[in-house]
């Protein structure tokens, strides 16, 4: 393919050299006069192992060329990838007026082209930026329609400085946020034979993805250093610890509880992450991120309460009340938690679990609920359609077969849904479902 690459730093020139190694015909475009002379010259404007040799035998042969002409780059070439930068500002907020100053250049140029372009945006970019604002920027530079004139891609990078051209080769997956599918059919043709799974998404989900990756990148690090921090001050070997946590592949180094759901309980989650907070403050450790774990779980605890008040009804059936499914345990449970606020708040709630029986409870099960949900004797219900008789508003906290099977469908009633259905997706469209964080 013919491609334009807009952008010549990191993540443009690796990009521009990597795939005119693969066959395609490539034009860098920088307004950097610097960095067009270093491509015309076959040296690469930056530093990383392997694109200096790279970047030499690419423009040697041809493949790889530079210019710091919009339109003849755009003339040259059927899809465009743009690599601009998005600084960050001091509050968080990033800058695209690179990206919008290049955007509208690239519509003017497409305005004087005949045949369909694909513009593809490999820049970071908050979800929204490209539909909201690059797209209505390009429609009216060009004169033309999104997807009909010309396609939109968006394809974020997982290109690692100091490993880059590896990673490009060797990508952990390809991620195609494509307007429609004739766009995403160029940008999957660009990176056909490479391994690694390929995702071809709505444009906001591609968008997103990049944050999703580096948030995660950046809880690990933080993670692993304030255990350190606390390992050390217990006279601990923080490595030792972390060889035994990573060997771990189905619950710690795995997609175990990386699915967006309801808050945690239990009898062992919190209560071990209080006393290793604790353990940190009595050694004069600071541990910000394990500190905040607790809180973070409660936010989504209230936004739970939030989405029932909303409402502005007063009916409520809850299915679910134990901390996992196939269990009556109750110590901790976030459903248990969820339903005392709501009675305090003077909802007229009744709750239905399978599992739950007020004259099987034993223990320090049955004492803690005695404690935090006295009057559960009076609010459980002995079935399914005992709580959809009363319910206004149905709180799902389960996945037990038998109450999937008798949820309405857009009766008029309000559904929320804290442990995504199976049938979540259609769902969403039925007036009335409401998700807790999808």
């Amino acid at each position: 393919m013919r491609v334009s690459v807009f952008g010549l730093g990191y993540v443009g020139c690796v990009s521009a050299a990597c795939l005119a190694s693969r066959g395609h015909q490539v034009i860098g475009v920088d307004v950097n006069p610097v960095k067009i002379d270093l491509v015309r010259r076959g040296r690469a404007p930056v530093v990383e192992e392997r694109i200096g040799e790279l970047t030499a035998e690419v423009v040697r042969t041809g493949a790889l060329r530079a210019t710091a002409d919009v339109a003849e780059a755009i003339a040259g070439s059927e899809v465009s990838l743009v690599c601009v930068g998005t600084p960050s500002a001091p509050n968080g907020s990033l800058s695209t007026a690179y990206l919008e100053r290049v955007t509208e250049q690239i519509g003017a140029a497409l305005s004087e082209k005949d045949g369909r372009h694909t513009v593809v945006f490999r820049s970071t970019m908050l979800p929204g930026t490209c539909l909201e604002k690059l797209v209505p920027i390009l429609e009216k530079s060009s004169g033309g329609t999104a997807g009909v004139d010309f396609g939109v891609a968006v394809n974020p990078e997982f290109l690692r400085e100091g490993s880059s051209v590896r990673d490009f080769f060797d990508p952990p997956k390809t991620v195609i946020g494509e307007l429609d599918a004739a766009s995403g059919d160029v940008v999957a043709e660009l990176y056909g034979g490479l391994p690694g799974e390929m995702f071809r998404v709505p444009i906001p989900v591609a968008e997103m993805t990049k944050y999703a990756d580096n948030a995660f990148h950046g809880l690990k690090i933080g993670f692993a250093n304030e255990l350190g921090a606390v390992c050390r001050a217990l006279g601990l070997d923080s490595h030792r610890v972390m060889d035994v946590f990573l060997a771990d592949r189905k619950l710690n180094i795995s997609p175990a509880y990386l699915r967006p759901g309801f808050a945690f309980g239990g009898s062992c989650l919190p209560k071990d992450l209080r006393g290793l907070v604790y353990a940190a403050h009595r050694a004069d450790v600071a541990v910000p991120i394990l500190a905040h774990v607790l809180p973070s779980n409660e936010e989504h605890l209230r936004r739970a309460v939030e989405l029932v008040e909303r409402t502005g009804r007063r009916r409520v059936g809850l299915f679910g009340l134990s901390f996992k499914p196939g269990t009556d345990d109750l110590r901790e449970s976030p459903l248990v938690e969820l339903a005392e606020r709501l009675f305090g708040k003077g909802y007229d709630l009744r709750i239905y679990d399978a599992n739950v029986s007020l004259s099987r409870l034993l223990g320090a099960n049955r004492e803690y609920i005695e404690g935090r949900l006295p009057h559960l004797g009076q609010l459980l219900a002995g079935s399914v359609d005992e709580v959809l008789a009363h319910a206004e508003v149905c709180l799902v906290g389960c996945t037990d077969p038998e109450v999937l099977g008798a949820l309405p469908h857009g009766d008029g009633r309000v559904l929320i849904d804290l442990v995504r259905l199976p049938d979540a997706e259609a769902r969403r469209a039925e007036p009335g479902y409401v998700g807790l964080a999808w």
